[in-house]
């Protein structure tokens, strides 16, 4: 997509840096400066978000993220990694380009990286006749 970021990454267009890249994804370091070790793995192709990415991109996107975040906690001093998503604008989506955030993760390190909520408004069965398969 001629005007993504990501898209224009993958291309060369941007320099980054590159942590892993193979046929079907491409992963970099996140320059927001927020937390150590960010890292963003996409898909090659273009797709907005999860709602719109066909099985096999997920799939392989998926297979990148578990390879990373192995590697982070076997070879690289990590204990975990917080996997991060949002798909779509109103989920806190800022780029319209499908990423995965991996976040590695030291025992004792501070980072809070769950949402706060602020609680639930509507009754429980009420929401799960609603969404149920």
């Amino acid at each position: 997509m001629r005007d993504c970021i990501f898209c224009k990454i993958i291309e060369g267009f941007v320099p980054c840096m590159k942590i892993y890249e193979d046929e079907h994804t491409y992963s970099f370091m996140d320059i927001a400066k927020d937390v150590d070790g960010h890292i963003l793995v996409v898909p090659k192709i273009h797709k907005k978000n999860i709602l719109d990415c066909d099985e096999e991109t997920l799939i392989n996107l998926m297979r990148t993220v578990k390879r990373i975040s192995n590697h982070l906690v076997d070879n690289c001093g990590y204990d975990g990694v917080n996997i991060l998503n949002a798909s779509d604008e109103s989920a806190g989506q800022s780029v319209p380009h499908f990423h995965i955030h991996i976040i590695p993760r030291r025992k004792n390190d501070g980072i809070d990286a769950w949402p706060k909520f602020e609680g639930a408004k509507e009754e429980i069965t009420e929401i799960w006749e609603k969404i149920k398969l």
